[in-house]
């Protein structure tokens, strides 16, 4: 009997890849929403997800009559051309996004908030200056969204927090507690979202509601300084990026804890970080404590 030779079958190389991929193994990046993108934060927070892994830049959003609809979002930031045009277009960037990165105006991020709660998102807020009204509106959204929400999103600063409830516990109320801040000239909203969130840091140290304890300005013949308060002093100027002191102030001594700011990237990567971070959440509302894991047990 005669014997046929067949055909070599040429081998067959699977990349580890596309083994992956059909496992389901292959993360793709968190795609991200920049809203106001055109400004100060806005092109900041473009920079710091380019600069991250697992994250990417999938839409920036400008208001219907901005200078800068069209114009390519990564060469607005000064980090080269992403592809990505900013646009007004918020239903469709939304749809197509797992997160949203916000430092906007307290207006505008309760109308982001809503339709991220729509599309079941993850949304970092940054905006400062909130009422109480608007917070609680944020609340109802953090039903269906994962809010990361804070008065800062700096490692120093949320660290530093954590010392001032610390320190306020130990120290009694023969200590009185000021919270100084700086900013710079452009800054609309007193006293900054930092002063606020090392305010309330000390009040929960104290164990005192912020809201009955605060003193925000004085002027003219205020009288004695009252007993347990904490007051806030606000300047603006300059460029200045960020600049808070807490002081604890005794009878012959005085303990200041203090935060410089001079990079507000370092503003932007605590945004992405949490928005990683919240990625695999369940919706509800956060802080960067959360992110860092600064909680309470």
């Amino acid at each position: 009997m005669k014997l046929t030779r067949l055909p070599a079958i040429p081998s067959l190389t699977v990349s580890e890849e596309h083994i992956q991929t059909l496992r389901g193994d292959v993360m793709t990046d968190m795609r991200l929403v920049v809203v106001g993108a055109a400004g100060r934060m806005g092109r900041n927070l473009v920079r710091a997800v380019t600069e991250m892994d697992g994250v990417t830049v999938s839409a920036a959003i400008e208001r219907e009559n901005s200078e800068f609809l069209g114009k390519d979002a990564g060469e607005l930031a000064e980090c080269g051309k992403l592809g990505v045009a900013i646009t007004s277009d918020l239903d469709t960037a939304f749809a197509e996004a797992d997160g949203v990165l916000d430092f906007t105006v307290p207006e505008a991020t309760i109308a982001f908030a809503k339709a991220a709660a729509r599309h079941s998102l993850v949304h970092v807020i940054g905006t400062t200056g909130m009422t109480s009204a608007q917070s609680t509106q944020l609340t109802h959204s953090a039903t269906s969204a994962r809010i990361v929400k804070s008065g800062n999103m700096s490692l120093g600063v949320n660290l530093l927090a954590g010392l001032i409830k610390k320190a306020a516990a130990a120290l009694d109320d023969d200590f009185d507690i000021e919270v100084l801040e700086m900013h710079h000239k452009h800054k609309v909203d007193a006293p900054s979202g930092t002063a606020l969130l090392f305010g309330e840091a000390a009040a929960q140290g104290r164990q005192i509601p912020l809201e009955t304890h605060s003193v925000r300005s004085r002027d003219g013949i205020t009288g004695e300084r009252k007993r347990g308060d904490i007051g806030f002093a606000t300047l603006r100027g300059g460029s200045v990026v960020g600049e808070h002191t807490v002081m604890f102030a005794g009878e012959g001594e005085r303990i200041e804890l203090s935060h410089i700011a001079t990079d507000r990237q370092i503003f932007a990567r605590g945004a992405v970080k949490a928005a990683k971070w919240a990625h695999d959440k369940q919706p509800g509302l956060y802080s960067m404590a959360d992110v860092l894991g600064l909680k309470d047990d």
